[in-house]
């Protein structure tokens, strides 16, 4: 079983739990995930794997023009998907809508999930999130690398308080084998457990 201990916080940003897990270190050099996008009210979590590399350089989630999130989130908050990404992001937190990824650093070769090396893999600090936002009702996996991290390396160090979690079809051009109607179809549960009443 892989051990778990804590890193990050003498750095000043969000503590991620790291997992330790056998084996070589791949080449590639070490990456550092993004800051949530989160709100105290907040009653959606969704969650990605490791932002790619278009992503890293901006400094933004989702910023390659082909991945589908912003449109999709646009469609279902009613904002337009290509406004500054500071309203963007604005529009999000309005929404009741937090945004993470279950990776909070790791060692890869390009942007694809299937080239993170394992070994390398910290997650980020849920229990500390979960504790910071009460009043999540729904963690949703953009695709489901994300869910499998998930319940590899995170699943059951917050079984007593993570909401129910859910895999919706992958934004990425990348997952090109599910049609756009069908993406627009399973994404209609995240406006819905974001309006829903208390």
């Amino acid at each position: 079983m892989a051990g778990i201990d804590h890193a990050g916080a003498e750095t000043g940003r969000m503590p991620i739990t790291r997992v330790s897990r056998p084996g070589p270190t791949a080449g590639a050099p070490p990456l550092r995930g993004l800051p949530p996008i989160e709100n105290p009210a907040a009653r959606v979590l969704i969650l990605g794997s490791m932002p790619g590399a278009a992503s890293l350089a901006a400094g933004a989630y989702y910023a390659h023009p082909r991945n589908l999130f912003w449109p999709l989130l646009g469609e279902l908050f009613g904002f337009d998907p290509t406004l500054p990404y500071a309203r963007r992001v604005a529009a999000l937190k309005r929404a009741h809508v937090a945004l993470w990824d279950v990776i909070g650093a790791c060692r890869r070769s390009g942007s694809l999930d299937a080239r993170i090396d394992p070994a390398s893999v910290v997650v980020n600090d849920f229990s500390g999130f979960l504790i910071r936002h009460r009043h999540l009702a729904l963690i949703c996996f953009n695709g489901t690398t994300a869910a499998t991290l998930w319940r590899r390396h995170v699943q059951a160090t917050v079984a007593d308080s993570a909401p129910r979690c859910i895999t919706l079809p992958s934004s990425s051009p990348a997952n090109a084998s599910i049609t756009l109607a069908a993406k627009r179809a399973a994404w209609r549960v995240v406006r819905e457990a974001a309006t829903a009443s208390s």
